[in-house]
């Protein structure tokens, strides 16, 4: 008897956008940009910058628009986890996208996601501050760093069933 092929995973992102109430997406987007904002204020406020609020001026809105985009790109690297390419593959890292902890596999393609998208994450913050003439090299490094590491999707960690 041949093994059935599921694909919830290629499903996963349509159904949480249609299933998750627009109300909620309403909580957020904010709470997103909260994060994003609070870990930008605590990098400057860490290297002691004297304008602390002309830099959260520029930068708040690319970062927070730069992160979905680098969380994107981890859920691309997650989705290709997905994709059935033999019964090794379906029993290991195919189970990413509902457990990461079911073996050993499956968390390193979660891990390597998590860390794509953090990497993403600093490259993209560090173009968008390219044009910030208030940061010095070091503190846009800093500050990318921080964005980076502290705001990593590591829900991609959390288990869906």
């Amino acid at each position: 008897m041949k093994k059935q092929t599921r694909l919830y995973n290629v499903i996963f992102p349509i159904w949480m956008i249609v299933a998750l109430p627009s109300p909620l997406w309403l909580v957020i987007l904010p709470g997103n940009l909260l994060v994003d904002c609070a870990v930008l204020l605590c990098a400057l406020l860490a290297l002691k910058h004297t304008q602390k609020g002309a830099v959260m001026k520029k930068l708040w809105w690319k970062f927070w628009l730069l992160g979905f985009a680098a969380d994107a790109v981890g859920v691309v690297w997650m989705l290709l986890g997905c994709i059935p390419s033999g019964d090794v593959w379906e029993n290991t890292v195919a189970h990413v996208s509902h457990n990461a902890f079911h073996n050993p596999w499956a968390f390193l393609w979660t891990l390597a996601g998590v860390a794509l998208a953090g990497a993403c994450i600093y490259f993209f913050d560090r173009r968008a501050m390219k044009s910030c003439e208030l940061l010095t090299e070091r503190e846009k490094h800093v500050t990318a760093l921080a964005m980076a590491v502290v705001t990593a999707p590591y829900l991609f960690f959390i288990p869906v069933y």
